[in-house]
């Protein structure tokens, strides 16, 4: 069986309900159908999509569990907000804002928000002009392989201090941005270890108790 098969891909797949699963394979058909006009991801195969992508981009759904309210920088096509949006369908509450500057994303993100029926709100614009205008509540944002780690907290530091936790996904070179302005400062950051790639790790970041 099919679901039985995607589920023995990767232990964060393991546990995710039929209807979830569902989801997710409708999202990979429109990911293959339309990457062949849009330059959205890589050519993989259909397991790695659904390792490299969608398991990489559910385990920043666990590192906030009780997070409903998302806000996903840099979206392209979909990773993580959109992964976090589908596995988040039917919590009360739940609510993924994306914000990617390419229209033709944007145009992607919109059908397979729509088809997959995911709680995601697409914002087409540069995150310097939308984030000014944006005063939506905020659980967690997140970021994957987007911009250096100094910059993700300017985009977030809003957010951050009104108690919503940063998320951003990094490479093997994330202790290089783990500067001394960053972890003496106003923020507590730490790390997780991805469950996807044994260099790669999870940084969450909260605001300090003032």
């Amino acid at each position: 069986m099919e679901a039985d098969r995607l589920r023995g891909l990767h232990p964060l797949l393991a546990g995710l309900p039929q209807d979830t699963l569902h989801r997710l394979e409708i999202y990979a058909g429109l990911l293959r159908k339309w990457s062949r006009a849009v330059n959205l991801i890589g050519n993989p195969t259909k397991d790695d999509l659904w390792v490299r992508h969608f398991a990489d981009s559910l385990q920043v759904a666990d590192a906030v569990p009780n997070a409903r309210r998302w806000l996903d920088l840099g979206s392209g096509a979909g990773f993580p907000g959109l992964v976090v949006a589908v596995k988040l369908t039917g919590e009360l509450g739940a609510r993924v804002h994306l914000i990617e500057s390419n229209r033709r994303k944007c145009a992607f993100l919109r059908e397979a928000a729509r088809e997959t029926g995911a709680p995601a709100i697409v914002r087409c614009g540069r995150i310097e002009e939308i984030l000014p205008h944006f005063d939506e509540p905020i659980d967690a944002v997140s970021a994957r392989a987007l911009a250096p780690l100094e910059k993700l907290i300017g985009y977030a530091e809003r957010f951050l201090a009104r108690g919503a936790l940063g998320v951003f996904s990094k490479g093997k070179e994330f202790a290089a941005e783990l500067t001394p302005s960053l972890t003496a400062g106003k923020y507590l950051i730490g790390t997780i270890a991805s469950k996807t790639d044994p260099d790669a790790r999870l940084v969450v970041i909260r605001r300090r108790s003032r």
